[in-house]
């Protein structure tokens, strides 16, 4: 099976070869650039199977790279980010990004979520809605055929809505999606921009699915910027 491919857009050296040594050592082909430039030059030319960009590049802001590449791409970008600011990410998450990792991070941690993206992009490639297998974590088994959701076996009961967030989550777990896309894919184009319908929603979900809802196993919140539903098991 050919290797993967991860272009790393990213000026500060130090990062760049950290992230190059940890990826080539699980398999990974790796190709860099330094500059926003030379970066779309490479996304071109080479067709990496996942990109990971930093916002502040020397040349130009990352999210006008991540602006440009979705015109034409839809090859998983994860922002690497310095910045702490919510509103950034959520930015450039609405611009395309699929997901991202603030400065200073783990291998581990970076390692999950570029499998997450990858594993979405191939699910994207492959996905009918008659079938996509059922998402598996811990004790939660949701089967989108069925429309059930089980813990440890049992069913629990959600309203088309609580069923509706929490199968958007689960197609796309591991990655965090925005409250403005959530509520775009669950209450439609028009959805009210107010996040109290989604927060009300939420707390009644993990009322259902959560030992201790105040500290949940399965769906995270990222502050001020969306929620994270934890990664399918199936690998």
């Amino acid at each position: 099976m050919p290797k993967c491919s991860v272009l790393i857009i990213e000026d500060e050296k130090n990062i760049q070869t950290f992230m190059g040594k940890v990826l080539k050592r699980h398999d990974y082909r790796v190709l860099y650039a330094d500059t926003g430039t030379l970066g779309l030059e490479l996304i071109r030319s080479q067709c990496p199977d996942i990109i990971l960009l930093d916002l502040g590049l020397p040349d130009m802001n990352g999210d006008d790279l991540i602006r440009e590449v979705r015109t034409w791409s839809s090859t998983p970008i994860i922002v690497i980010s310095a910045r702490t600011a919510e509103r950034e990410k959520v930015i450039a998450l609405d611009l395309g990004a699929d997901d991202y990792i603030t400065k200073p991070f783990g291998t581990s941690e970076l390692l999950a979520r570029i499998r997450a993206s990858l594993r979405h992009s191939n699910r994207l490639h492959t996905d009918s809605s008659l079938y996509i297998r059922p998402y598996k974590h811990g004790g939660m088994t949701l089967d989108f055929s069925k429309r059930l959701l089980r813990i440890n076996n049992d069913e629990v009961h959600l309203t088309p809505v609580e069923y509706k967030i929490v199968a958007y989550l689960a197609q796309n777990s591991g990655k965090v999606i925005t409250y403005s896309t959530l509520l775009s894919n669950v209450w439609g184009p028009y959805a009210d921009g107010d996040n109290k319908i989604l927060r009300v929603n939420m707390a009644n979900i993990r009322r259902k699915i959560e030992d201790d809802p105040a500290q949940p196993k399965y769906i995270f919140t990222e502050v001020g910027v969306g929620y994270r539903m934890a990664e399918d098991e199936d690998e």
